[in-house]
């Protein structure tokens, strides 16, 4: 039995259906041809409603689905990451397939109607999968992994765009909070260009909407380019655009201390000690100001602010100041466990920096290994690149044997 088969046993049309579940009917016509599949999260009600068990309905798609024609498509593979199943190359086809749909939408704006457009079940679970996302994208060891998972929910987002002749704001932030994940995974694989491109498609979506705090974070993510670039003008000027579109949000959230806790970085990165500061001033109002993260594009909670002071003392050459801030940062961890891989790398591997500018091979070489060893669990492009740059500081320690070993395996990493 097929999935429309079962339907109609029930004495179901596609229209009451989709009524039910919350969806188009052309959702529910997708699914019968195998153009698409359910949410997970619509699978439970979809299978009370055809009066089977989950299990039951899992074999009623797996029914629905035709053979599959193997195709060979021959495309010059951009540099990068592949997951088994999902070529990179088709993940940033399909991303150019979304970023054409959104665009076509970007007139969104001129129609004073489709601001008042109720939020609908479906654009709701789009909502709440991109927080699961957000949640899967910080706790995974490898963020290779979280690709395919991205892969489909762009998929199915680019099909509800398609298919939606009036779009809600809501339904085009969703595309941007899941433009600027998709930066994300790049900007760790330090694929620079792609990261940059999926932060402008973020920020023009929440200029777009008037979601002032999911624009101004785009701006923000899109600075951090520059910044690791080195670029610290172009990326102070991001950050004044990204400041004033800050204020006209919503001040419950973190977005303005955000802003100038990676104004900071820029600052130090122009050896500006007294607006880095300053900076770093701003940034610790959170704690007075109650302010939060979304747990999606905005998780900023003032908890890695001391890592942040220690990194930008670091920039700075202000190592007693830096290794204070950073032994504060592992403590407050060991306390209270907090870092992500990436960040507690970034913490391990500022301290090897100052082991190495202060010619201390015991601290640079402890603090290094620590980091080699996140960097290899999590195949992490940042920590990687990190190290990357480290080896510029410990230049002068080469003949040490053991810096020399340190070096053949940074050397060894794929940055």
């Amino acid at each position: 039995m097929t999935l429309s088969e079962q339907r109609r046993s029930v004495g179901y049309s596609q229209e009451r259906l989709a009524e039910l579940l919350g969806v188009d009917r052309r959702t529910v016509g997708r699914w019968e041809c195998n153009k698409a599949t359910p949410q997970p999260c619509q699978r439970p009600q979809l299978a009370r409603l055809l009066h089977i068990e989950l299990h039951d309905l899992d074999r009623l798609l797996a029914s629905t689905t035709p053979p599959q024609t193997t195709v060979t498509i021959t495309t010059i593979a951009p540099e990068g990451l592949s997951t088994a199943g999902v070529s990179d190359d088709m993940i940033r086809r399909e991303f150019l397939r979304l970023v054409a749909v959104t665009g076509a939408l970007s007139a969104i704006g001129e129609d004073a109607a489709a601001e008042d457009t109720p939020i609908d079940a479906e654009t709701s679970t789009f909502a709440a999968m991109n927080r699961h996302l957000w949640q899967v994208y910080q706790l995974a060891r490898s963020k290779q992994a979280v690709y395919p998972l991205v892969h489909d929910q762009m998929a199915a987002l680019t099909d509800q765009l398609a298919d939606t002749p009036r779009n809600s704001h809501s339904l085009i932030s969703a595309a941007g909070d899941l433009y600027q994940l998709a930066g994300e995974l790049a900007f760790d694989q330090n694929r620079y260009t792609d990261a940059a491109a999926a932060y402008t498609l973020a920020a023009s979506a929440g200029k777009d909407t008037a979601s002032y705090d999911l624009w101004a974070c785009a701006l923000v993510r899109h600075a951090y380019v520059d910044v690791y670039e080195g670029r610290y003008r172009q990326a102070v000027s991001t950050l004044v655009a990204a400041e004033r579109v800050a204020r006209r949000g919503d001040h419950q959230l973190s977005t303005r201390h955000w802003v100038a806790s990676v104004q900071a970085e820029a600052y130090a990165g122009l050896g500006e000690l007294d607006l880095c500061e300053y900076a770093l001033d701003q940034a610790q109002t959170i704690t007075a100001a109650g302010a939060n993260g979304n747990g999606g594009w905005l998780r900023f909670d003032g908890s890695r602010l001391a890592e942040e002071r220690g990194a930008r003392y670091v920039q700075l050459g202000r190592l007693d100041l830096a290794e204070h801030a950073l032994q504060e940062a592992l403590c407050l961890d060991a306390l209270a466990p907090g870092l992500s891989l990436r960040r507690r790398g970034a913490v391990l591997t500022d301290l090897a920096a100052i082991g190495a500018k202060r010619r201390d091979v015991d601290q640079l070489t402890t603090y290094a290994g620590q980091a080699l060893t996140l960097a290899r669990e999590s195949s992490s492009g940042y920590v990687a690149r990190r190290l990357g740059a480290l080896r510029t500081a410990y230049k002068g320690l080469s003949g040490d044997r053991r810096v020399a070993d340190l070096d053949a395996q940074i050397g060894a990493l794929p940055i």
